[in-house]
């Protein structure tokens, strides 16, 4: 039986708290929420409640009012940050709670700012929440990042539905990649849960020296980090408590050592950051760097995330994605990093997670660097995957063993 809006909506928050976050009875939840969502906020309060929850607190932020600060606040505004999320954050970590970001915002909101004020208010924000963020990267506290449409979103997914559609469209989309539309979907996540397990597992086991890339556009070389681990699915906090980062998730990834990535690399969808995109770009690497890099479309935005800091034009994270994603299958292109990093292998540039290596949480940043962690204020992923990309893990030995071929699982 088709299930109601209403039915697939609490599912969806169901799956949010008790999936997702795992938020655990005495625990306090932290929702940072744009605004135009506290409608499925409210419900996430509810359900967090009915978990046992003593304290739920929401961090609200608002399109609008980050624009009326480019369009009429004085040049200085540009060199502060506001740390009142930022402080929200610490304060739940520090009491052992859980985090839960709803990321949902206009694609180009700020497309036609001012390039200074964005690159000054960017490089403050980063550094500001660059402890409180190593310190989610290192799995402290539980946290979870899911989408919700808002207006702006819709439109630009749905340009060619009614605006009435729009928002209704973008809802059957995330209810189908999160399995909110099925009549038991906590038990559709263990299973698929249960399968990116077994993945990670094999591939944790094999302890590649480093990944061959290669398809028409694609050629490169991604060394890994000794004793590394891939994830997926499932991961733990500090407490031990399994929680699942992002809903939805299709992904393992791993860490790659920041100094062992050569060749070149070709990105296959849109890439939103920071309320511009980027699209149809290339990146050249020597030794771990981008040495080189273009675009068709946001190339100055590019350049600008690559020069963030000195490990903004590293990778910190290597993912792997079938081609034959749900997400890809729907043939949406979300222009939201959350679905379409799941649609696609990808990599990211800048931060690392320091949990995805054996010991890594206690390690000491000099311990980190030693072994090739990439530190950086920014984590961008961005999406490579394609119908023609062939993935070989290559041994220590040096034998080459396939992963993927034309996308898919070899096995």
């Amino acid at each position: 039986m088709e299930l109601s809006f209403e039915d697939k909506l609490n599912n969806f928050a169901e799956l949010s708290i008790r999936v997702g976050i795992n938020l655990q009875k005495g625990q306090r939840l932290l929702i940072r929420a744009p605004i135009e969502t506290a409608e499925f906020v409210r419900k996430l309060v509810d359900v967090a409640y009915k978990a046992g929850s003593p304290l739920v607190e929401i961090a609200w932020s608002d399109d609008s009012i980050l624009m009326s600060r480019f369009n009429y606040a004085v040049s200085n505004s540009f060199d502060m940050a506001s740390l009142i999320e930022r402080n929200a954050m610490e304060d739940v970590i520090d009491a052992g709670g859980a985090i839960i970001k709803v990321y949902a915002s206009d694609p180009e909101l700020l497309k036609d700012v001012e390039p200074e004020k964005l690159d000054r208010l960017m490089r403050k924000n980063q550094a500001e929440y660059q402890a409180v963020s190593a310190r989610m990267g290192a799995s402290e506290a539980s946290w979870l990042v899911i989408s919700v449409p808002i207006d702006s979103w819709s439109a630009k997914v749905f340009p060619n539905e009614s605006i009435e559609n729009q928002k209704a469209k973008l809802w059957d989309a995330i209810f189908q990649a999160t399995r909110s539309d099925l009549a038991n979907p906590i038990e559709a996540w263990k299973e698929h849960l249960a399968n990116l397990e077994e993945r990670r597992v094999y591939l944790s086991n094999k302890q590649y020296k480093s990944l061959k890339y290669k398809s028409k556009d694609t050629d490169l070389t991604v060394g890994l980090v000794d004793n590394h681990m891939w994830l997926g699915g499932y991961q733990a906090n500090n407490d031990g408590t399994l929680y699942v980062a992002n809903l939805p998730t299709e992904e393992v990834f791993t860490m790659p050592h920041k100094d062992k990535i050569n060749g070149i690399v070709k990105s296959t969808l849109p890439l939103s950051y920071s309320g511009q995109l980027i699209d149809g770009f290339s990146l050249e690497f020597k030794d771990g760097k981008v040495v080189k890099a273009s675009a068709k479309k946001g190339e100055a935005a590019l350049h600008k995330l690559l020069e963030t800091d000195s490990g903004s034009s590293r990778l910190g994270e290597v993912a792997l994605v079938p081609y034959s994603s749900p997400i890809r299958e729907s043939g949406i292109l979300f222009y939201n990093t959350l679905f379409d990093e799941n649609a696609s292998s990808h990599f990211a540039l800048g931060r690392a997670y320091s949990f995805t290596v054996e010991g890594g949480t206690q390690m000491s940043p000099e311990e980190l660097a030693k072994i090739g962690y990439n530190n950086s204020m920014t984590h961008v992923d961005f999406m490579i995957g394609s119908e023609d990309m062939d993935v070989d893990g290559i041994t220590k030995d040096g034998k080459s063993e396939p992963i993927m071929r034309a996308g898919e699982w070899v096995s």
